[in-house]
This record gives C-alpha cells, structure tokens and sequence, in this order.
C-alpha cells in the first residue's frame, strides 16, 4: 500500500530537492522516499533475499529463515517454502502459501524458506498497460518502463485478468535439483479473475545469486488462487514500480549449503524450471 502525503516545505528545501532531481535524474519523489527511509531507519529500496538461485536450483530445500523473519525486512515479495512446498506471495505484509492442491492458505510467522525475496515497497513510477496478450507481452513491455539495464526492480500489477496461468511446486525432498522437481509441478489455469502479481527483475550479472529477467508470482483478489506465473492475459493493468539499490542476503548456515559447490551456471536450469509448464492440474 502506498500513501500520498501532503506537506509545507521551505523554499530551500524546495529548491535543493529540484537540484537533487535535476542533477541526479531521480524524481523529487524517489528523493524524498530516500531521505525519510534513511531517517526512520526503513529498508527503503533494499530487497532482503534468502539465499542464492544457485542453491535453489540444486535442491537446497531446507528452510532457514522463518516467515516472520521476512515480514520483518518487507511487505511484498516472492519466494517458496521449506522442501519447495508450494509458492510464497507476500503481499501488503501479510503471507500466502499457494499449495499444489490448488488451495492458497496464510503462512504462519514459524513457517520457514529456503529461498525469498522481499522488500518495504513503496512506487517509484506507475503506468497503464492496456491490451496484454500474453506474458512475454507484458515483461516486453515492462522492459520498456525500467529505468537501467543494470539496476533491480520490484513490482505490483493489479488488474483483472481474462486469463491466468499457474504453476506450483510440489513437495519435495532435498537433494532433488529444481529441474527435476518441477517436472511434477501442478498448473492451474484461471479465467476472468482479479488480482495481483508481486515479483522483481535482476539483471544478467546478479543470476547467480538472483532470478534473472522477471519472476513473478500470482494472487487473486479473493487470496483463494495463486501461485507462480507461467501465462496470461488481461485487457487493463496498473503497473507500479519500485527501484531498488540495495541488496542484503542471508546466507543459510546449513551443512548443505556451506558445503555445496555453486560455481557452475544456472541459467538453462533456471529457464526450465521457471518457464517450462508441464503437468496441468486444474480449471476454473
């Protein structure tokens, strides 16, 4: 949720803020988002994220931060539960679990990921995208409202979508890599139905530790269908982006983790499993 604020400055201050803006490219808006979070202390523009796609591709399931952790350092993100037990959509502070069984619960704060990104989202630019035929269409289009080829992204989408395509991942023991796993994943497809997307972009360089390009996942209105975004359409969206430049990760303090060898590329796997749709489970 983002809030309008309405305020008297000085002449000075007005005056600094343009020259900020003028000379940095940023809007006064971003400007003062920045100065307030840094003097109350927020992780504004900060994604917090639990551990590496590297690892995650691997099969390191095992969860090691807990849900209250997260909600802790954000109110909207993405990620999976402990032995990759469905898809996590975190959303104006509160977290869904959307389970291969087509149901979406509420996680509780003990609840633990092995793998999560969130941030304190708050818009840095919106937009009206009208006409949306597919998914490749919409992050095409996306693409276009980045501010840097260098820089990551958070995003909210909201809208009513004639149609939607989700997968969730099956439970599954650690040790399996991602690829494997998801070739057991349940897809649901869903018409005419409101909601939100929550996700993020991150550009090639960071894929070892990130998800290169966007990664989104889903949730209805109603918060009874979700799960990780796969296709879709929708004749109307709101898009609001938020840019991020900063990154704090933790690292899991397991055996498998401390002791895995992540050097090799994770790219092709990460393709697979990200995109590539394979069982479908359900209609609506």
């Amino acid at each position: 949720m983002s809030i309008t604020l309405q305020t008297r400055l000085s002449a000075s201050i007005w005056e600094a803020l343009q020259e900020r803006s003028r000379t940095s490219g940023q809007s006064v808006a971003h400007i003062v988002q920045m100065a307030l979070a840094e003097a109350l202390d927020v992780e504004h523009h900060s994604i917090f994220q639990v551990s590496t796609s590297g690892a995650i591709v691997q099969g390191l399931y095992q969860g090691c931060v807990t849900v209250a952790d997260l909600r802790r350092h954000g109110d909207l993100g993405l990620g999976t539960f402990e032995d990759l037990d469905g898809e996590m959509i975190l959303i104006e502070g509160r977290c869904f679990q959307a389970r291969s069984d087509g149901t979406v619960v509420e996680a509780p704060d003990d609840a633990l990921t092995p793998f999560a990104s969130v941030v304190n989202f708050a818009p840095d630019s919106t937009a009206e995208i009208e006409n949306v035929g597919s998914l490749g269409d919409l992050t095409e289009r996306l693409d276009g409202l980045r501010s840097s080829k260098n820089g990551m992204v958070s995003l909210r989408v909201t809208g009513r979508f004639g149609s939607m395509r989700v997968r969730t991942a099956c439970r599954t023991e650690s040790g399996i890599d991602l690829v494997e796993a998801t070739s057991n994943q349940v897809v649901f497809d869903y018409e005419d139905v409101p909601g939100t997307l929550v996700g993020f972009w991150s550009p090639d360089y960071a894929k070892s530790i990130a998800i290169s390009g966007w990664h989104l996942h889903f949730i209805s209105d109603d918060r009874a269908k979700g799960g990780h975004v796969l296709n879709l359409a929708a004749d109307a969206l709101h898009v609001e982006l938020n840019d991020v430049n900063d990154v704090h990760l933790a690292i899991p303090e397991t055996a498998a983790f401390l002791e895995a060898d992540l050097r090799e590329d994770n790219e092709e796997a990460l393709q697979i499993a990200e995109h590539d749709g394979r069982r479908i489970g359900a209609s609506s």
